[in-house]
């Protein structure tokens, strides 16, 4: 269920499997801020949505709306992946990460048992 300051949508989705193929139904139950959009597309273009659309969608307006909805879906996801990737560079930046190679591991290694062989020899354990 939308809401908004001016009236209220209310839109189902239903899936329905039928021939191996998904359709998406959006009922709109009570529509009192729809508003319309007009839009001009070349004619080979417009051959090319109704011949996309047709096993999927009854109406070009169904079509169009649910592509519309998927691009706002996906700039806001890829907004929201931009701004993860510049906390992550920041977080970075302030604390950056110890980078382990074949020598700082070696000398990693050596130090571990170095500080095992003080621990045991303190408590007499051999």
């Amino acid at each position: 269920m939308l809401f908004n300051g001016l009236g209220f949508e209310t839109i189902f989705l239903q899936n329905v499997h039928s021939k191996n193929q998904n359709y998406k139904y959006y009922y709109v139950l009570l529509t009192l801020t729809m508003e319309s959009i007009t839009i001009k597309v070349e004619e080979d273009f417009a051959k090319e949505i109704e011949k996309a659309m047709k096993p999927y969608y009854s109406t070009k307006t169904e079509f169009i709306r649910e592509a519309i909805r998927d691009k706002v879906r996906n700039l806001r996801l890829e907004k929201a992946q931009e701004t993860y990737k510049k906390e992550l560079e920041e977080y970075r930046r302030k604390f950056p990460v110890h980078k382990v190679t074949p020598a700082t591991y070696a000398r990693d290694r050596a130090i571990r048992e170095e500080v095992w062989e003080n621990f045991v020899k303190e408590r007499k354990l051999k």
